[in-house]
């Protein structure tokens, strides 16, 4: 079974995120636990935890379906001292955060070394920022998503993203997010059957799909390989529908959120439903 939504809004607190992906038909939802443009936010009441996990009972969204992405300031595999000192707090703040609101995972863009270091040193930056902010939290799972590869972006090859993997001491606390137009730019082709087939079975055989936790449903304005993080709506992008049809008839995929994070919240209703309906019908 497919848990289809979108990163919806938290704003006025997070109690209303799971309020607003119900608007829109969602089965999953994703949310800022805090504002993503600030280091520091006031602490979660006892209140606003209270609603949140009444309103997320009430309306059917477990956990399991639920995707948390931390702020965009955060930088784990950062060359600068202070930077990555500031990163590691707020990436386990973030973390603690999660633990309040009885979520499982907390998903983040690995880190950059904004080209002053290699690609290995700063995946083991990143590595011991993700085991010493899991030493500091308990039982919320870090959840790593691929990059585009912009800039010094690290985690844009599977390679990248099995090395983390194999460097977190605790396996049982770390997963995988693919977002489709970051797999893309990365030079990951997904629009044939032929092409989805083979990235997948190459993840599969790379990182594995028993770290996969959900994915990010993104169109592309760029092009296969350009390393540029460009989201498009579904199927306005050069992705297209096809590559978004073999997600959602893909067993591997199952029973995990799928998140859109298209540029026009406007579409996401009409998307959710266009997505469910390339579900392949059980007799």
């Amino acid at each position: 079974m497919k848990y289809v939504g979108a990163h919806v809004s938290a704003s006025g607190g997070v109690s209303n995120a799971p309020l607003n992906a119900k608007k829109i038909g969602a089965t999953a939802f994703a949310l800022f636990t805090k504002n993503q443009r600030q280091w520091k936010a006031a602490p979660l009441t006892e209140e606003e935890i209270n609603k949140f996990k009444e309103y997320c009972e009430r309306e059917n969204y477990s956990p399991d379906y639920i995707l948390p992405h931390d702020t965009y300031l955060i930088n784990l595999g950062a060359p600068e001292k202070e930077m990555l000192e500031k990163s590691r707090q707020a990436f386990t703040d973030e973390l603690k955060r999660c633990q309040q609101l009885g979520l499982k995972y907390l998903n983040f863009h690995p880190g950059s070394h904004k080209k002053k270091m290699s690609d290995e040193d700063c995946l083991k930056l990143i590595a011991e920022s993700v085991n010493l902010s899991l030493d500091a939290s308990e039982n919320v799972m870090a959840v790593i998503e691929n990059t585009a590869g912009q800039g010094g972006n690290v985690g844009y090859r599977f390679e990248h993203l099995a090395a983390l993997i194999d460097m977190v001491e605790d396996k049982h606390r770390i997963g995988v997010c693919l977002d489709t137009c970051h797999t893309f730019a990365a030079g990951y082709d997904i629009r044939t059957p032929g092409t989805y087939e083979k990235t997948m079975k190459t993840f599969d055989e790379i990182v594995g799909f028993k770290y996969l936790r959900g994915m990010h449903l993104n169109d592309a304005k760029v092009e296969l390989g350009s390393r540029k993080d460009r989201h498009n709506s579904l199927g306005k992008g050069e992705l297209g529908w096809e590559a978004f049809k073999l997600i959602m008839q893909d067993p591997h995929l199952d029973n995990m959120p799928l998140i859109l994070e298209t540029i026009d919240e406007k579409l996401w209703e009409e998307e959710i439903k266009t997505l469910f309906s390339f579900q392949v019908q059980e007799d």
